[in-house]
């Protein structure tokens, strides 16, 4: 079941490892906040707010898998969900996996 929560973890294609993005407020794509991170990446398929669309939800996704499975979810894909490791920095992936992690539903409006 853990494994299907993350089939689709980051459905996104808008993101791009070696580009970053002209819209995003922070800058480029390696500064900007696992929010924005999560929002151009990941909420095509999972919603903004993480309570899933053609992807599970993420609300709680901490508290079935850890930080590094996550990490392993978002950088090598699962079946029916591509592998982002060419698409976003290492460093991106893991401030997402950080805070995918932590995320809980009470979050919901705080980062916006």
């Amino acid at each position: 079941m853990a494994f299907f929560l993350l089939a689709v973890t980051a459905c996104g294609q808008s993101a791009s490892k070696d580009s970053g993005s002209a819209s995003s407020p922070a800058g480029s794509k390696a500064d900007a906040k696992p929010t924005l991170i999560y929002k151009q990446s990941c909420a095509s398929c999972h919603a903004v707010d993480l309570s899933g669309k053609v992807g599970p939800s993420l609300q709680e996704i901490g508290s079935q898998l850890s930080e590094g499975e996550i990490y392993e979810a978002i950088s090598s894909g699962r079946p029916g969900m591509p592998p982002f490791e060419k698409r976003l920095k290492t460093e991106e992936i893991q401030a997402l996996a950080a805070w995918l992690a932590t995320y809980t539903a009470a979050d919901e409006g705080a980062d916006q």
